[in-house]
């Protein structure tokens, strides 16, 4: 009878695991600040992914689920976090993982961030010009950014949401607009294009890309310039 209870204590202890109460697909969460960082847990950054259930965004999450740095991590998107967020809360490190479903729940994953990386938005499909791009991801980012002034306004963000030569203008001015904006705060991630060169180049010089540092101008737009091959 003993054995028989010690076994549902156990089974109970690992459905709250991996069922935290804080998580609800429908209706709000409701975190404050003095709860950001879990009990006992390892001082460091509480970071924010926008758009986590994403391409690029399931990738980064796990990245920064293995990072030293982070402490709290919280993953937000409009669909699959709940997968998302239970593979990532997974891994054997120290950080904490929450995750946020709909816009419902947006603030409540802002709150208390000091780093909120934006991957969110719609990828270039064939036939989409960059115009039509910036329309539909100008949206998503501005509705972001609009939490990130009301929750977080101290943050670092980074912005990764292409076309990133435009957005990171209309984050800037969302930020203007509620008073919060620092240019030292905001930044646009455009280390793809760097990425892309240097191993376009590698291949074409036939070495290793690990030896080869391309300059890029103008970042990620039509018009970027690359100084090694003037094209």
């Amino acid at each position: 009878m003993e054995a028989h209870a010690g076994a549902n204590q156990r089974i109970a202890r690992i459905s709250a695991h991996l069922h935290p109460s804080n998580f609800q697909e429908g209706g709000d969460v409701v975190i404050d600040r003095a709860n950001c960082r879990a009990k006992g847990g390892a001082p460091g950054f509480k970071v924010a992914v926008l758009g986590a259930a994403g391409g690029i965004g399931q990738s980064l999450s796990l990245l920064l689920r293995m990072n030293p740095l982070v402490s709290v991590l919280h993953l937000y998107d409009v669909v699959n976090t709940p997968g998302v967020t239970a593979d990532v809360s997974h891994m054997d490190t120290g950080a904490v993982v929450r995750g946020f479903l709909g816009q419902p729940q947006l603030e409540n994953a802002l709150t208390g961030m000091d780093l909120v990386v934006i991957p969110a938005g719609v990828p270039r499909k064939p036939g989409m010009t960059r115009d039509d791009l910036f329309k539909i991801n100008a949206g998503i980012v501005r509705t972001l950014c609009e939490g990130i002034a009301k929750c977080c306004p101290n943050a670092i963000v980074n912005l990764i949401s292409n076309p990133v030569n435009s957005t990171v203008p209309i984050a800037a001015e969302v930020f203007k607009k509620a008073g919060t904006y620092d240019p030292k705060r905001l930044l646009g991630v455009t280390a793809l294009d760097v990425v892309r060169a240097n191993t376009f180049v590698a291949e074409v010089l036939g070495v290793d890309p690990r030896d080869v540092d391309v300059p890029v101008v103008g970042g990620h737009a039509e018009s970027q310039y690359c100084l090694f091959c003037h094209r």
